[in-house]
């Protein structure tokens, strides 16, 4: 069946509609706060699943699917996938292939989010609500589309948050059940669990296309806007040392110096003594010697 160009454009207009009330759903969803028992206890639970789904962009979407810059196993492969999936940023091939894309045309008029381009918003937000990056561009993932799994992850990376919500359930459930008196409820599990977390989840990781290429400092030369942030290395688990990123993208490691913090790096180094993953790659000295800029 051929479709004409108005159909092609009702259908992309609708996906973007469709797209963009999940994502301000998500946000209004932070409203229940008001609407549920306040107990510290859900605001540690929102805390902790932040951190832990945040893990899984920066150690798996980003410096393991996006950069490859450690080895793991085929099972624990999966399992970094699947914290990613639940952090509602699509799959992991989708969102490899549009990283490894950013990292190609950095800040130019190719580049898909790029401050300097296309402005705060689009850098922020706007790109990953547009119907024109919807698609996976295959050709420069080929070393995952090998994996099946990942595959049908990437094509149904929404059960990842619908799993997120459905486990928050049961557990507010049996909770309920052993003390009806709790404030745990299932609805105030997924409003602080869910709502809140993943709202702050979604802008930590995006500060880092946003606010990296416009606020900090620039040690290295790299021909772009990137920049490093000891604020936003704290709030995305290591992921503010950009200008160093963007400087040796092959590096497991972004906090280069003793100095900057990066936690993301040294979960990464407790699991290799454990044997869950290996090869952590560094920085060569004769990167770690660069001549800096001066800012």
């Amino acid at each position: 069946m051929l479709h004409t160009d108005d159909d092609l454009n009702w259908r992309a207009l609708f996906l973007d509609k469709i797209k963009t009330f999940i994502f301000l759903g998500v946000h209004l969803g932070c409203i229940g706060v008001f609407f549920v028992p306040f107990s510290w206890k859900l605001v540690l639970i929102a805390l902790l699943l932040y951190l832990v789904r945040m893990f899984g962009i920066t150690a798996g979407y980003h410096r393991y699917f996006s950069h490859r810059t450690f080895r793991t196993s085929r099972w624990f492969q999966f399992l970094l996938a699947l914290l990613g999936l639940s952090a509602g940023q699509k799959g992991p091939l989708w969102w490899a292939s549009h990283h490894r894309r950013h990292h190609l045309h950095s800040d130019t008029e190719n580049d898909i989010h790029s401050v300097k381009q296309h402005g705060f918003w689009h850098a922020h937000v706007g790109w990953i609500l547009s119907s024109g990056l919807e698609e996976v561009d295959y050709s420069n993932v080929k070393d995952l589309q090998k994996f099946p799994e990942l595959v049908w992850m990437d094509k149904y990376y929404y059960l990842g948050p619908l799993l997120l919500v459905f486990f928050l359930i049961i557990v507010g459930l049996i909770v309920q059940g052993l003390n009806p008196q709790t404030p745990l409820t299932p609805a105030a599990l997924i409003v602080w669990g869910f709502f809140v977390s993943t709202t702050f989840l979604y802008h930590g990781t995006f500060f880092i296309n946003s606010l990296c290429h416009m606020i900090g400092n620039q040690r290295f030369k790299t021909g772009d806007e990137s920049r490093n942030s000891f604020l936003m290395a704290i709030v995305c688990l290591g992921e503010g040392w950009h200008n160093n990123h963007h400087f040796y993208p092959a590096s497991e490691r972004q906090g280069f110096y003793w100095w900057e913090i990066d936690p993301t790096h040294w979960v990464l180094k407790a699991l290799s003594w454990f044997g869950l993953v290996w090869d952590l790659k560094s920085p060569p000295p004769e990167i770690l010697k660069a001549q800096p800029t001066v800012d």
